[in-house]
């Protein structure tokens, strides 16, 4: 049953907040006001009156909250950002304990209903690749983003990346494991924010992905498009893009889905690639993987680069070389071609396989040695 509520009140609500400076801070919550859908299941059906054992009470979306927060005895203003970073831990908490699939369990005949509690059904597994054009939100200089992802709002469950300073094209490639409770309504959010140093951070864009929309066993590579509001998307404005691989495994077997991490899978990324040689899904296990070696990288050729003389030709070599490492490898210079091959290879020393990236570009010589333009970057 789904029911449309609104509610008001001034209950008397006094929080402890202990703030990093070891101050303790009583804070009141007043003049509540609620809006949204309530959604009840009654379960599980008995003999008895009247008829069900519980209640499940849940907000079916976000819903609108508003209060108002008065320090006891002193001002909010008298430490910055405290206001702001009270309102929206109690906002967080709202969503992640009654927004749906989270739920409040009222028993009402006396049994044991622990099968109607929220458990784990699966593991999302997440990898932070990069993103692109990001919105530039400094007035000297470029934004320092970092990413935060969660699935569920509350600190404890949200994962926040490393910052790339001074960079509107990040590359992170970093790897995040979440608890999945109900993959057909839960969603993954990724928050893409300018790192000010002491100041608040300033958010960049955010995205979302439905876990619905991930195929159990299936690497999913997807492009998310960033704006300013989940919730009220009226800037339309470009906030540049951040690109995810997401698996998804269920905890229990599931017919037709295989285990991601078997053998006969193929899958694009080498953290992927990597696997273990039981037919359980063991994480700790994979992660012990070693990831040090030698890269060997063969460049054969290139087909239907772009011309970039007045004959209709080009003058190709490609430069290959790790994010994380300073050696950079160079092709011979094929003369006069739009199709050429190399047939040359190249070897790396790789110390964090799962997190460095090879970067291939090609570009075009100029006859004098002058001036070279980067045809591609792959």
């Amino acid at each position: 049953m789904e029911l449309d509520m609104q509610w008001d009140g001034n209950p008397n609500i006094v929080l402890d907040i202990q703030t990093t400076l070891g101050i303790s801070l009583p804070v009141q919550v007043k003049n509540i006001g609620f809006t949204g859908t309530l959604r009840l299941l009654f379960k599980p059906l008995v003999a008895e009156l009247p008829c069900f054992g519980a209640v499940c009470v849940s907000l079916r979306e976000k819903s609108k909250v508003d209060f108002t927060l008065k320090v006891v005895g002193g001002e909010m203003t008298a430490i910055p950002g405290i206001s702001d970073a009270i309102e929206g831990t109690i906002r967080d908490t709202i969503e992640d304990t009654l927004t749906w699939p989270n739920r409040i369990i009222v028993p009402i005949v006396p049994g044991d209903y622990s099968d109607l509690e929220l458990k784990p059904v699966g593991l999302l597994e997440v990898k932070l690749v990069e993103a692109r054009d990001l919105k530039n939100k400094d007035l000297v200089g470029k934004s320092d983003p970092f990413a935060v992802l969660y699935i569920r709002p509350l600190s404890a469950k949200t994962k926040k990346s490393k910052t790339i300073n001074n960079d509107l094209n990040p590359i992170w490639n970093e790897h995040y494991e979440f608890v999945v409770e109900d993959s057909s309504t839960q969603h993954l959010t990724v928050k893409i924010y300018d790192d000010e140093g002491l100041q608040p951070s300033e958010i960049i864009g955010c995205a979302r992905v439905d876990l619905s929309d991930v195929t159990p066993g299936k690497v999913k590579d997807v492009w998310l498009e960033l704006v300013k509001d989940l919730e009220i998307q009226r800037d339309k404005k470009p906030r540049g893009q951040v690109h995810l691989e997401l698996l998804y495994y269920p905890f229990e077997k599931q017919e037709g889905v295989s285990n991601p991490f078997a053998g006969q899978i193929q899958l694009t990324s080498l953290e992927k690639v990597l696997k273990t040689e039981s037919n359980g899904y063991d994480v700790n296990q994979r992660k012990n993987v070693i990831t040090r070696g030698v890269l060997s990288v063969t460049v054969i050729s290139a087909e239907d680069i772009p011309a970039m003389d007045v004959m209709g030709k080009a003058d190709p070599f490609v430069v290959l070389y790790l994010k994380k490492g300073e050696t950079k490898k160079k092709t011979r210079v094929v003369t006069e071609t739009l199709n050429p091959i190399w047939n040359q290879t190249f070897d790396f020393v790789v110390e964090d396989a799962l997190h460095d990236l090879l970067i291939v570009e090609v570009w075009d010589h100029d006859t004098f040695g002058k001036v070279c333009f980067c045809l591609y970057l792959v």
